[in-house]
């Protein structure tokens, strides 16, 4: 647990620091900038880090340009990134050059080049692509257990064994399915359901109504670690977001279940973490 603790400090100051310099930027001049993009169903997230891989600005906005991880809007893809990465560059006054960018597990043969497009169409030399539990573990920097990303349409798992990947997927169940099982429930529309369910001061009223997902997604979970020494599970993902589902998911899959304060930003800081300055 002590080890757990410590775990949970860098990565929940990491954040904190992250949402700092959204608000206000640290505009000390860097020798490089390190940007890690994330492309989500929900949110599309840029994270900046210094020389020293430090957080100094970051920029997200709602986008559904994604659907079950794949990029189906590629236009406006290219556009939100671009302008994402304009606005953060005109308050850091500098160029934004390098950037990393990631994917849901196991999507990488349909999916890698059209988000490595993107990024570049954007005006980014890129220089790493890495799958979004692999990114999100260079924060989070479990050793041994399972880290699930339960995004904004898939949820992705990754078990890890003495630090390295041993498996890896994904399944097309996340938020998306939770906004549609509120807006039937509440006969209110899927965008509508979706702004109510990121509401932080309606998670105790909505857990009844989206507990079958939550049991969905722990069924998911369970069915890919039964085969595998994963003793513990560690949640990332805007979806994550919701108050109890670590509760919920521990209950159904009997395994210790853990998220760090804010798990939104957890892949984006571990795809910037893992940019580079050697283009792919």
């Amino acid at each position: 647990m002590e080890e757990l603790n410590s775990t949970f400090l860098y990565c929940d100051q990491l954040v904190r620091d992250f949402e700092k310099v959204i608000e206000t930027p640290v505009v000390n001049k860097s020798s490089v900038y390190y940007t890690g993009v994330d492309l989500g169903t929900a949110y599309i997230v840029l994270a900046v880090l210094d020389e020293n891989y430090q957080p100094v600005a970051g920029a997200y906005r709602f986008a559904s340009v994604v659907k079950d991880g794949m990029v189906v809007d590629y236009i406006g893809a290219i556009r939100i990134v671009k302008e994402l990465k304009q606005e953060i560059e005109e308050k850091l006054g500098t160029e934004l050059i390098y950037a990393a960018a990631a994917l849901p597990p196991g999507t990488d043969s349909l999916d890698s080049g059209a988000i490595k497009n993107v990024v570049q169409a954007a005006g980014f030399e890129i220089t790493n692509v890495l799958d979004e539990p692999t990114a999100a573990n260079a924060v989070l920097k479990i050793k041994d257990g399972a880290i699930v990303d339960i995004g904004g349409g898939t949820t992705g798992i990754a078990i890890l064994q003495d630090g390295k990947v041993i498996y890896v997927a994904d399944e097309p169940t996340g938020g998306t399915h939770f906004s549609l099982v509120i807006a039937g429930a509440y006969g209110m529309p899927f965008e509508e359901a979706d702004v109510y369910k990121r509401d932080a001061k309606n998670h105790r009223e909505l857990q009844p109504i989206v507990r079958p997902v939550i049991e969905k997604v722990s069924s998911i979970i369970s069915r890919h670690v039964r085969d595998y020494p994963a003793k513990e599970i560690y949640l990332v993902g805007g979806t994550c977001c919701l108050a109890g589902i670590e509760d919920v998911i521990a209950k159904q899959t009997g395994l210790p279940t853990y998220k760090p304060e804010n798990p939104m930003f957890v892949t984006p800081l571990g795809i910037a973490l893992s940019c580079t300055q050697e283009e792919l």
